[in-house]
């Protein structure tokens, strides 16, 4: 058990790594935007500072991790606050995908810029725009243990899947219409997909953060898919 001065240090600790979260979680944020920015205007430059980019998100998964079991090893938490250890790095682990998933549309985004553009995009930023919003709110939800929070991100993610949905079906019709469009509407497909991806991971953390505060691992209906 800890106690007196050691439990001092040691909350200090947790909210030290919670913060780094955070930062890691705007790194993330930040890369998804500029990655679907230089989608949208066909901007490969900034395409390849987000790739470049990722590998700092990569550090501070690592730093994050080592300094969560280092908690874990010397302070042998119990109870909720290994649970929240616990959560720590699986969120950090979901935000590191999520900067993958950026680092793929940025690759997309090269790519695409090399040949004239198939149509405006209107809904991939909007899916951009709702899961990057739903990112920041999930974790200030981690932070503030807000439960309530978590139900209606989680339940926000609805709009994105509508919106993958939606180009799906677009990009489906250019294809059919011109088979010329192929290549570039799958380009497009894939981007729509990894930000339903992201969406999807983002309440993966809502969902270890309702566990977190209620112990429940059924507070919230999975949606974690294998990828």
């Amino acid at each position: 058990m800890i106690s007196g001065s050691g439990r001092t240090h040691y909350t200090q600790q947790l909210q030290e790594v919670r913060g780094e979260i955070l930062m890691m979680g705007s790194m993330v944020a930040r890369s998804i935007e500029r990655s679907v920015h230089a989608l949208k205007q066909r901007d490969a430059e900034i395409a390849r500072s987000v790739i470049d980019a990722d590998q700092a998100i990569d550090k501070k998964q690592y730093e994050l991790e080592e300094r969560t079991l280092t908690i874990i090893a010397t302070q042998q938490p119990m109870a909720g606050d290994l649970r929240g250890l616990a959560a720590s790095l699986f969120i950090v682990g979901e935000l590191e995908r999520m900067g993958d998933y950026a680092e793929g549309i940025a690759k997309i985004a090269v790519m695409v810029s090399e040949h004239p553009p198939l149509k405006p995009l209107i809904d991939i930023p909007r899916m951009a725009d709702i899961a990057t919003d739903m990112l920041h709110r999930s974790l200030n939800a981690y932070m503030e243990q807000d439960l309530g929070e978590c139900k209606a991100i989680w339940h926000h993610d609805d709009e994105v899947d509508g919106l993958y949905v939606q180009v799906y079906r677009e990009l489906l019709t250019y294809m059919l219409q011109d088979p010329g469009s192929i290549e570039r509407a799958t380009q497009y497909l894939w981007a729509a997909h990894n930000l339903e991806r992201i969406a999807d991971r983002v309440t993966n953390i809502c969902e270890r953060t309702a566990f977190v505060i209620t112990g429940d691992p059924q507070a919230l209906p999975g949606k974690i898919d294998p990828d």
